[in-house]
């Protein structure tokens, strides 16, 4: 699975970060709480798995201060990684980077230990740390300490 690169569109902020809804915040605590979970757990299933709530946990802070209420008839029920790309086109490619790693993420969430390996657990605490981080920007917040600072201060400490 390739890794997504930087978009080319700035992203579009809607809200100051004082304007910013609890359920935004809450969404992002939960986001940062996930890839912890996922940094902390020694269980490959269980840091893959992590990883990709703490992205989809992310998602959903974007959606909640980006995404309107649609008026009229309605919609035809889609994810979130699918509301993401629209809602927010810049992040189309994380978008869909996070929705192909789903059935894996429900496989290791199912038991399997054949879904995932380690390195791909790796990379995905790694992609969904900047994902969220991004997302945070986007949001007009100052991004967390990203996993790769903490493990650098972890080591030389």
């Amino acid at each position: 699975m390739a890794h997504p690169t930087p978009s080319p569109h700035p992203p579009t902020q809607l809200a100051a970060p004082a304007q910013l809804s609890a359920t935004t915040h809450n969404y992002l605590l939960r986001a940062a709480e996930s890839l912890s979970e996922a940094v902390a757990a020694a269980d490959v299933a269980t840091r893959y798995a992590s990883a990709h709530v703490a992205a989809l946990r992310a998602a959903a802070a974007l959606l909640s201060a980006r995404a309107r209420p649609a008026t009229g008839r309605r919609r035809a029920q889609r994810n979130a990684w699918v509301l993401l790309a629209e809602v927010a086109p810049e992040m189309g490619e994380w978008a869909s980077f996070f929705a192909a790693g789903a059935a894996k993420r429900a496989a290791a969430e199912a038991g399997s230990v054949r879904a995932v390996d380690a390195r791909e657990a790796d990379d995905l605490v790694r992609d969904a740390d900047r994902f969220l981080a991004l997302v945070e920007e986007s949001l007009g917040l100052t991004p967390h300490a990203r996993v790769a600072d903490l493990r650098s201060v972890r080591a030389a400490g």
